[in-house]
Parts: C-alpha cells; sequence; structure tokens
C-alpha cells in the first residue's frame, strides 16, 4: 500500500521564476527504506519541508500530495505532528528544552497525553535508545551524536507512521553517524516505520535502501533500488557519492552484480585482482617556513571545568593543507578558536606567521591574515540578500564600488554562485549557503584559512571542486586548516591528517601513512583495497592500481 503519493507536484518559491521542484510523481510504500539524493540545491530540503505542514516553504504549490490516501492538506496540525515526524540537519536547531527527560516528554505534553501515558512511554523510548545513562542531563552538555539520538527518540515518542530526515549525520563524526543509521535501520525493520532520508553520506545507507531517489535540478531523474541507480548513473556527476565499492565497481569492470558494502567490495576486487600491489608511501615532506605553530598550549572555559586543550604541539607550513578529525565534543572547534585568537590559552603560546598571535592587533589579524569559516555559516551573513552581504564586506575592506563589482563578479565565477545574488542567505540550501560563506571570508585575502566542517551540505561533486578551489588556493601560498568528519575529503585533498583525542594531535602523517594505518577513521576505499593494494585511500587510488595490474596481465599475455 502507497504511504505517500505525489502527482505532478511542483513548488516555486517567491520572486522565483525558476521551479525548486517540477513535476515530481512518486510513491512511498508501507514500510519503505528510501534514499533522496541530488546535488546542492536540487531540491531535497524543499521537497521533505512540503511533507511536513508545519515546515513548509511559503511559495506557490501545484500538484498533489496523498498521505495515507487522504490530501496531505486535510490533516490538521495535531494529525501531522503525530503522524508524520521530522529530523532536521543541525541537531540544536531541533531540541527546544534544558533537560533531556524534558525534551522527550515535550512532544507529548503538547499533544496533552497524561502524566502517566507520558512517563511510560518516556520511559520505554529511553531504554530502546540507550538514553537513560544521560536522562537527567542539561540538553547543551550533550555531544552532537547524543543530541541527534534525542532529536530521532523525542519524534518517535509520538509514533510517527512516516520520518523525514534532512541530512541528520552531516554534523556527526564517522562512529557517531554509523551508530545513528544504524538506529535508524532498526526502527525501520523492527517497527515499520517508513523511512525517507536525505543524505550526502551514501556509503551506510544505500546497503540499508529499498529504493533511491535521485532529483535533480528539482525533477526526479531516477527512483529505483541502489544497484540499479549505481549501475544506470555511473558516468553521472551524481556518482561521485556513490559507495566506495560501486564506484571501484564502475571504474573497473561492471560484470556481475554491483557491489555496495565493503564486504562485497572486498570480494569483488579479491576476484579482480590476482596479486598484492602496494602504492609506495607518500614522502612526508620536511616544515619550510610555519605558517602558524602551537607548543605546549592547554585551554580551557572555565577555571573548575576540565580541560579541552592539553598540551597541543603542532606546527603548519606555509602552503599546507592540514586536516584534523576526531570525535563529536573532541575540542576540534575549540583548536580553530584558538589559532584564530578568538579565545586564548592560559598556558603556552600560539604563533602565527613568526609573530605571538596575541602581538596582532584585531583589525590586523583579520584582515589579510586569518580568517575562520564557523560551523553554522548561517553566522556570517547579516544582510537581506547574498549581494549585499558581500558587498558590505567590501565596503568594509575599503574597495571602491567599482572595485566592489569586479570583486563580487569575480567571486561569483570562481564559486559559481553567481545565479544566487539576489536570494536571501536563509533562504538557500545547505550547500549553497557554504559556498556563499566561504566566497564572503575569502574576499579578506587571508595568509591562514581555517575551516570549520566546510564539506556539510555539499555533494560528492562539489566536494571536488572545493578540493581544487583549496589545491589553487595553497598553490598561491595560503595555508589551510581545516576541522571535518568527512574523511573521504581529507584523504582526497590533505597533505596531513591527524586525529585529535583527549585535548591532543596524535601522529599527523600523510594521507596515505594515516588512514591504512586505521580501523575506524579511514575511507571505505581504505577498507576494501588493503588486503590487495595496500596504501590505496582513495577510490582513485583503487581503480589506478586495478587497471594498471589488468594492463600488465594482457601485456604478460
Amino acid at each position: 500500500m502507497a504511504l505517500l503519493m505525489l502527482e505532478n507536484l511542483s513548488f516555486t518559491y517567491p520572486g522565483q521564476a525558476k521551479k525548486a521542484l517540477d513535476d515530481i510523481s512518486l510513491q512511498i510504500e508501507e514500510g519503505d527504506f528510501a534514499v533522496l539524493c541530488g546535488q546542492s540545491g536540487c531540491g531535497k530540503t524543499t521537497l521533505l519541508r512540503l511533507l511536513k505542514p508545519e515546515l513548509a516553504p511559503h511559495g506557490t504549490q501545484t500538484g498533489t500530495v496523498l498521505f495515507c490516501g487522504k490530501p496531505l492538506a486535510a490533516y490538521t496540525t495535531r494529525q501531522s505532528a503525530a503522524q508524520i515526524g521530522y529530523v532536521l540537519q543541525s541537531p540544536e536547531a531541533q531540541i527546544v528544552t534544558d533537560k533531556v527527560w524534558h525534551e522527550l516528554a515535550f512532544g507529548l505534553e503538547n499533544l496533552g497525553c497524561p502524566t502517566e501515558e507520558i512517563r511510560l512511554r518516556v520511559g520505554e523510548m529511553a531504554s530502546y535508545f540507550g538514553i537513560g545513562d544521560w536522562f537527567t542531563q542539561a540538553t547543551a552538555t550533550l555531544s552532537g551524536g547524543q543530541k541527534q539520538l534525542l532529536n530521532l527518540a523525542s519524534v518517535m515518542l509520538l509514533s510517527p507512521k512516516l520520518l523525514l530526515l534532512d541530512e541528520p549525520t552531516s554534523q556527526l563524526d564517522p562512529i557517531a553517524a554509523a551508530d545513528f543509521i544504524t538506529t535508524l535501520y532498526r526502527l525501520n525493520r523492527e517497527l515499520g516505520i517508513t523511512v525517507l532520508l536525505s543524505e550526502h553520506r551514501r556509503e551506510e545507507v544505500f546497503p540499508l535502501a529499498d529504493r533511491v531517489l535521485v532529483l535533480e535540478k528539482g525533477k526526479l531523474l531516477s527512483a529505483a533500488a541502489p544497484r540499479t541507480v549505481c549501475k544506470t548513473l555511473a558516468a553521472h556527476p551524481i556518482a561521485a557519492g556513490f559507495p566506495a565499492a560501486a564506484r571501484i565497481y564502475a571504474g573497473l569492470s561492471q560484470r556481475g552484480a554491483c557491489p555496495l558494502t565493503v564486504k562485497e567490495g572486498q570480494e569483488f576486487l579479491s576476484g579482480y585482482a590476482k596479486q598484492t600491489q602496494p602504492l609506495p608511501e607518500e614522502p612526508e615532506i620536511l616544515p619550510e617556513e610555519a605558517a602558524c605553530s602551537l607548543k605546549n598550549v592547554w585551554f580551557r572555559y572555565e577555571r573548575n571545568a576540565p580541560d579541552i586543550l592539553r598540551g597541543v604541539s603542532l606546527v603548519c607550513r606555509r602552503g599546507e593543507l592540514f586536516a584534523l578529525l576526531g570525535g563529536n565534543g573532541a575540542g576540534k572547534t575549540t583548536l580553530l578558536k584558538v589559532l584564530a585568537g578568538m579565545e586564548k590559552p592560559y598556558r603556552g603560546k600560539p604563533v602565527l606567521f613568526g609573530k605571538p598571535l596575541a602581538s596582532y592587533p584585531k583589525t590586523a589579524l583579520y584582515r589579510h591574515n586569518v580568517a575562520l569559516l564557523p560551523q553554522d555559516v548561517r553566522t556570517v551573513f547579516l544582510k537581506k540578500t547574498v549581494w549585499e552581504d558581500l558587498a558590505d564586506l567590501c565596503r568594509v575592506l575599503g574597495m571602491t564600488k567599482e572595485e566592489t563589482v569586479q570583486t563580487i563578479e569575480r567571486a561569483g565565477e570562481t564559486f559559481g554562485i553567481s545565479a544566487l545574488f539576489r536570494r536571501h542567505p536563509y533562504d538557500l540550501s545547505g550547500g549553497e549557503m557554504q559556498k556563499c560563506a566561504l566566497a564572503k571570508i575569502l574576499l579578506t585575502e587571508p595568509r591562514l584559512l581555517l575551516l570549520d566542517e566546510p564539506t556539510k551540505g555539499i555533494d560528492a561533486y562539489e566536494k571536488r571542486n572545493l578540493c581544487a578551489l583549496l589545491a589553487s588556493l595553497c598553490k598561491t601560498g595560503m595555508t589551510v586548516f581545516l576541522v571535518t568528519h568527512d574523511v573521504e575529503f581529507a584523504a582526497m585533498c590533505a597533505d596531513r591528517c591527524a586525529l585529535f583525542f583527549h585535548g591532543e594531535v596524535l601522529s599527523p602523517s600523510c594521507p596515505r601513512r594515516f588512514f591504512s594505518a586505521n580501523t575506524f577513521y579511514t575511507t571505505a576505499a581504505s577498507r576494501i583495497a588493503r588486503a590487495v593494494f595496500p596504501h590505496a585511500v582513495t577510490v582513485e587510488d583503487v581503480i589506478a592500481l586495478g587497471k594498471e595490474q589488468t594492463q600488465d596481465a594482457r601485456t604478460e599475455l
């Protein structure tokens, strides 16, 4: 039975000539686990919000949306709140109370459920989700993974038939993300909850999905089983975000069934590659001119609070791209704030371009020296349109009107954001907002660029463009220090990677050495290929070695 049916659904935002969604017809069966994907700005968030009346954007909508055979518009707010659950991309944006148990009870209290029923249902749900150990904690003290798990549990307390999720793991570390997706799959299989999930991190969700829905420029490009989508769209730009096993399969041989999981990828590769062929290790490049350095730096937010940074020592050289990985709440963002001069350590001195960071006047520090792109990029924007926002910063930097126009037009071409100039920043998709924010902070022409989760909300194709852009900036002498949960991106673009744990930066080394030594903080390509191609950590590494081995075999024949 179709739980959700869309017939010729179109939607246009106010003041926009182009449709955000264009004539979409599809149906989601009861009990389905469906994954919604597409490039940034293709309409994924718009579609999900239209299916949740309380969150539906303002604009012109045509077509029909049926939920359980009845028009969605016919449901009352109470019915919609109970039967259609929604989990937002940002964990903090959905939490409304101060305590975990308050948050769990909040929805049921608003529906007017009896106290005894609320206590029973909250207790049961907290036990199911393993929330008992932090049931009485303040929500502000939770990690990102705990906050997102709490959001999911709060929604599930209302017993929804349909669960909508908009990139729920975008701010989670790899381990927390895998745990969250596993929990989601259990809800689908054990309780029969229908799931429609938008997700750029497809390595974990594709193998679990019944169907994959692909959007392109507001149109439905494909709706089929994951293996079918991976085979039919192997040459499409969206394929850059398919599971590593599927991309290796497409790059080497499309014979047999398309693998989706690491295990299937290992089986495919073991049958394809007949002999072990290690990649040479990347040589460690000795530090040249130091851009920034930390030596025995300690930091805590309050006198009696635990230390966040515990004797951190690190040197980043000029023109280097350094990637720092680690769990949610480990202190990576705090480290960026110390490097940016926003927080002052109580022991140790950060040094920037040969001078103590504290010796820089603030006006000089944030002009042509250091710039920080925060994790919540909404805080970067101050005006009603992207153009006005960029122009305002140009004015602060002392540019003339002519220089301002030229600078903004150049930024539009570089980042592909020209079409977004007249849009309000908050009306953009997560990926579009990320690109516009990066374009803005680069107007200050920093020598040290600090990035906190720069790939959040960006599709795999755009990640490659971002990687190329950062590489070009490093060639000009700019140093890039980024914090990320995206191991694939770090492996693809970084000169050195390190793990942040227990307040320390552990084992900085080149990507091949770093990722090939890890079990969890590593790429799917490394897990698939390490028995056959040691030190191969990207899909491109594996494909190149596979083709080379095939060529060698042909030469011998």
